[in-house]
């Protein structure tokens, strides 16, 4: 039997960009992704901390080091610019293997969308 569990998360990041004209996604700063062990195109869901607003895309890599967190095409409708997100990955493993997996989880400066030394 698999289940589905929490593989990656970035909890808490600051939305420092918009682009509704855009063909859909998440932009994520190619080095919170490798913190978190993201991939590009991987699916995502996203919740929004200020107005409990969730949504599931993929994800696009935005420049490394400039904190960029961008939300584009209709997911531009569900979080504004400043708003705090958490942005989480899953995947589906065996039951037992399950029990002893460990999600990848950071915990960046929201300010900057940095990880913290």
């Amino acid at each position: 039997m698999f289940i589905e569990v929490v593989k990656s998360k970035i909890h808490k990041v600051r939305v420092t960009e918009s682009n509704l004209q855009y063909v859909g996604s998440i932009t994520i700063d190619e080095d919170l992704m490798d913190a978190a062990n993201i991939i590009e195109n991987e699916k995502v869901q996203v919740v929004n901390i200020n107005n409990g607003e969730r949504l599931e895309t993929y994800v696009i890599k935005g420049e490394r080091g400039s904190g960029k967190i961008c939300m584009n095409g209709p997911a531009a409708r569900k979080a504004a610019v400043d708003d705090i997100i958490i942005i989480i990955s899953y995947a589906s493993i065996d039951f037992n293997e399950a029990k002893k997996f460990k999600p990848r989880v950071i915990f960046p400066d929201t300010a900057a969308n940095q990880l913290i030394p």
